[in-house]
């Protein structure tokens, strides 16, 4: 498992598949399959209740490690399907950012007004943040396109007023702030008793600012660019979860 962790880095696979792929093979491991005879792993795969969506993750997982092996297999076809996102109100997205500590509201705040991964964000550093423009400039991942993209001045406020101890912004690791987020979102659902806030995560963000701004703009090619996907069709999702009722007609030149 060591060696396949260092040959997907220098195969140079991001950080985040290279942690999911390595707790999947070692997940397999503890279910108690072999990993060097895909019949057995293909029979662990098929008895888990996962999603369909997990069980591809799975099936990718085990055909990269067999490659760095040199090897090949007959892998289970799973039809992944893809559900529409949940989408928040405005109030709801900026009624959990209110009511979280002031390091997770700012970085939720960032995700609501940018549509960045989680990801995306946990690296952010300081160099990449134009206070004076209002802009930052957005590391991708997951094979996505770079760019660069406004901030407003609430934002910029908040950023102001983080600590800079660090280069990165957010001195911590994804999961530790997903935990913490977690905990504070269970709190204030509980108070505000709204169970709608459960949820939300922090993929939630970017489908809210992706509604959003088609709703805004009708311009699938502009939310294109501003998510950074290179594959139109991860766009067109977002064209499936917007009504135009309230208008007759959009011109444009």
């Amino acid at each position: 498992i060591v060696d396949f962790s260092f040959w997907m880095l220098k195969e140079a696979f991001s950080k985040s598949t290279i942690k999911t792929r390595t707790k999947l093979m070692k997940r397999f491991l503890k279910l108690g399959a072999d990993i060097f005879n895909p019949e057995s792993v293909k029979e662990i795969i098929a008895k888990q209740q996962w999603s369909t969506g997990r069980k591809c993750i799975a099936v990718d997982a085990y055909t990269c490690f067999l490659q760095m092996q040199g090897l090949k297999w007959e892998p289970p076809i799973y039809n992944r399907i893809r559900k529409l996102p949940f989408i928040p109100t405005e109030n709801e997205a900026d009624q959990l950012i209110g009511g979280c500590n002031k390091r997770m509201a700012t970085f939720l705040q960032l995700l609501k007004e940018t549509g960045i991964r989680c990801g995306e964000a946990c690296q952010l550093q300081w160099k990449d943040l134009d206070l004076i423009e209002g802009s930052i400039v957005v590391t991708p991942e997951k094979g996505s396109n770079s760019r660069k993209l406004k901030i407003s001045n609430k934002l910029i406020a908040m950023l102001n007023e983080m600590p800079k101890t660090s280069n990165t912004v957010f001195v911590t690791n994804s999961d530790a702030l997903r935990k913490s987020f977690q905990h504070q979102r269970k709190l204030i659902a509980y108070k505000l008793k709204n169970p709608r806030l459960q949820q939300i995560s922090f993929h939630t963000f970017r489908h809210w600012k992706a509604t959003m701004e088609y709703h805004k703009t009708r311009d699938i090619l502009h939310v294109m660019q501003m998510l950074g996907h290179k594959n139109i069709n991860n766009t067109l999702v977002y064209t499936r979860l917007i009504d135009f009722k309230d208008d007759d007609y959009l011109a444009r030149v």
